[in-house]
């Protein structure tokens, strides 16, 4: 396999950023992107990282990616690993690059000395969680994901009882 993944150098953010908004177009949130290359570029490169990412070559050609951060297991006592997306160009389906991109995360991972290596699902993605489980991964059928941003993510800051 002609497949090559290395993190993600400061002059990939634009192509990186490419690839989100692919990835939104194919998850149908194209107007969910908001966010814009100089605020990726400071967060993977800033002062305070908050984020790392991948890029997946094949043939020489940009693939796909991985962007993921360090998360915390409360049970386990551990940090983890949280990958925000993962996704492979249309094109490049079926060759091994997810598969491949989930390994070397999982590498990473137990590099580290973390816990575990978890993500979110769509729920119409059958394809995607076919392969998920695939690889091993077992599909939490009673979490779901709760998320405050925006407008509501103000308000709520502000019906706090005790302000410092």
């Amino acid at each position: 396999m002609d497949l090559r993944l290395r993190q993600v150098e400061p002059d990939d953010v634009g192509t990186l950023f490419s690839l989100i908004q692919a990835l939104a177009e194919y998850e149908k949130l194209a107007t969910s992107v908001t966010g814009n290359v100089e605020a990726l570029q400071e967060h993977l490169f800033g002062s305070h990282p908050y984020v790392e990412a991948i890029i997946a070559e094949y043939a020489g050609e940009t693939a796909g990616f991985a962007l993921f951060f360090p998360n915390y297991s409360t049970f386990l006592t551990q940090p983890g690993m949280y990958l925000e997306d993962l996704f492979v160009l249309p094109k490049y389906r079926r060759k091994g690059i997810g598969q491949e991109i989930l390994g070397y995360l999982a590498n990473l991972a137990v590099e580290r000395g973390y816990g575990r290596l978890e993500w979110s699902v769509l729920d119409w993605n059958k394809d995607a969680i076919a392969f998920y489980e695939q690889m091993g991964a077992e599909v939490l059928q009673d979490w779901r994901i709760c998320r405050v941003t925006g407008e509501l993510l103000s308000q709520l800051s502000t019906k706090r009882r005790n302000k410092p």
